[in-house]
This record gives structure tokens, C-alpha cells and sequence, in this order.
């Protein structure tokens, strides 16, 4: 998809984020990662890796609620076979983020003893939340900050909301750190960007939003064939090897979706396909397995 290709992905804000938390990696105690379960590889931007370093990780699946139960559990068992401790959460209802502040303590145990040593009983632990735009930092900030007096993060259901560094004290000894979305300068695989856009990371206006929806049809028709038919009752079988366009044509078809001369509203039909996808409609999906190359 051409359009993917050429975005740039690396606006000016983007940029100063990058320096942001690279200079404030002194001022935190552990940096928290919030990765896209649907999406667990193109949600995390490899630039982080280098600009973190040896700072102790912790990795957060947020709307695992979205994803394929059975998915999520090969990417924990991944994350386990290579010494990253992860959990699976929903930021907006809550869910898993009882395990957070255990598994931050159980970390940073060493360094907590240390302080306990030097007199410094009660010190909180300071934690920096980044991850991609979208992908629910300022959601995992209100949802633990909910029942107290530290305030909210903007939230809104669309990239680059966040544009500064906040500090929240939520209570229970954590001091949290929002950043800005981080996107990298570009991507080397088109496809990671496809799969950003289809849930809403990378911002629609810039879009080919048919071609979008053709790309995440055909993945569907591989990943869940079922999906599509159980939601627009289509009866697609697989041995017509339908390519996108004749998969959203059968959608919108089916929704009634025509113009005039009875022609089929595409345009409609595809916003129809990526918004119901978005919002969980078409069923708990993860487009990426562990070990499946991106396609």
C-alpha cells in the first residue's frame, strides 16, 4: 500500500519526544512498554530498545480483551523465553493491573532493598509509560489514578493527543511518567504500518481508507476466515479466493450500502470494516502470531 509507504512518520514533535525520554531516563526507576496485543510486533517501536538501554522493563499487552485468547498466551510464554516480564491488561476496564505493582516490586527488588538500606523506607518508585500513539498510555494513567486526587490524562480515540511529559503520583508508592507517542523515522516493512493503521495509530486523514480495508480483509480471510461471514453474513467459502475489493464489495452489498444505480458505496463500506474491526466487533483477533512473518 503506496500510502504507507510515504508517510512521514517522523514530524518535528516526534522528534523532541525522543530526546524527551532520553533525558528523563535519570529521573525514572523502570520504564513500562504498552504494546498493542493485536499487534504485539508492529505496536513496539524498535528505536526504544536502543534509547532504554539496560533500565529495567516491564511490557503491557493493553486490550487483550480485543485479542485471541489463545494468541496472547503464546506471545506470554515469548515474552517469558526471553527474560521480559509481561501482562496482559485492558487499561479501560482495569483488568490485569492488579498485578502490576507486584510485578514492578519483584523487579526492582534489589534496587528497593538498597534504598531500604539507606534509610529510604517508602521511597516511590518512579515508572516512565511509553509505547506508539493510540495504543492507551493516557487510559493506563487515568485507570490508576481512578479514586484519587492526582488528576487525568487526556484520552481520545485518536493518535497524538499526549504532546508532553506529565508526572502522576497514583498512589500506592508509583509516580508515573507520560510521554508522547513515539513513532520511529521510518518503516523498513510497509506492512508494519498497515497493521498501525488498521487499529488506529497512525491517523485516518492520511490514509487510503479502502485500500486500507482491502489489506485487512484478505489478512482476516487467512487468520480468521470465519470472521467476516459470522459478522456480515457474506457465506464467503474458500476456494473462491476472493481478493479484497470483492470481500468489501460483498460487505457492502449485504449492509445495504448502495448509491445511486445501485452501485456499491466502497468508500461507506470500508470506514464500516475498519471502525467495526477497531471496536471488537469481528471477535477477539490478533494479527500477528509469535513466529509468523508479517504479510
Amino acid at each position: 500500500m503506496s500510502e504507507v509507504q510515504s508517510v512521514q512518520w517522523f514530524p518535528g514533535h516526534m522528534a523532541k519526544t525522543r530526546r524527551a525520554i532520553q533525558s528523563s531516563l535519570k529521573l525514572v526507576d523502570l520504564v513500562a512498554e504498552l504494546i498493542d496485543a493485536r499487534i504485539p510486533v508492529s505496536s513496539r517501536n524498535p528505536v526504544l530498545k536502543s534509547i532504554i538501554g539496560n533500565k529495567p522493563k516491564i511490557v503491557l499487552l493493553n486490550k487483550f480483551d480485543m485479542a485471541d485468547p489463545a494468541r496472547t498466551a503464546e506471545w506470554m510464554d515469548y515474552f517469558k523465553q526471553h527474560k521480559t516480564v509481561a501482562i496482559p491488561i485492558d487499561c479501560k476496564t482495569g483488568k490485569g493491573l492488579n498485578r502490576l505493582l507486584p510485578e514492578i516490586k519483584n523487579i526492582l527488588r534489589e534496587q528497593i532493598a538498597a534504598w531500604e538500606r539507606k534509610g529510604m523506607v517508602g521511597r516511590p518508585i518512579r515508572i516512565m509509560v511509553v509505547g506508539v500513539p493510540n495504543v492507551g498510555k493516557s487510559s493506563l494513567i487515568n485507570r490508576l489514578c481512578k479514586g484519587g486526587n492526582a488528576g487525568k490524562a487526556a484520552v481520545q480515540d485518536k493518535p497524538g493527543v499526549t504532546r508532553r511529559n506529565q508526572w502522576f503520583a497514583i498512589g500506592k508508592g508509583l509516580e508515573l511518567l507520560d510521554t508522547p507517542g513515539v513513532l520511529w523515522p521510518k518503516f523498513e516493512d510497509p506492512v508494519v504500518g498497515e497493521h498501525l493503521a488498521f487499529t488506529g495509530a497512525v491517523r485516518d486523514e492520511i490514509l487510503d481508507i479502502e485500500g486500507l480495508s482491502y489489506r485487512l480483509l484478505e489478512l482476516l480471510q487467512d487468520l480468521y476466515p470465519e470472521a467476516v461471514n459470522t459478522r456480515y453474513k457474506t457465506d464467503i467459502r474458500p476456494e473462491e479466493e476472493l481478493k479484497g475489493h470483492e470481500i468489501l464489495e460483498r460487505i457492502g452489498r449485504k449492509r445495504g450500502m448502495l448509491i445511486s444505480g445501485g452501485e456499491i458505496d466502497t468508500e461507506r463500506a470500508a470506514v464500516n470494516v475498519l471502525d467495526e474491526y477497531r471496536g471488537g466487533k469481528l471477535g477477539r483477533i490478533t494479527l500477528e502470531p509469535v513466529g509468523r512473518p508479517l504479510k
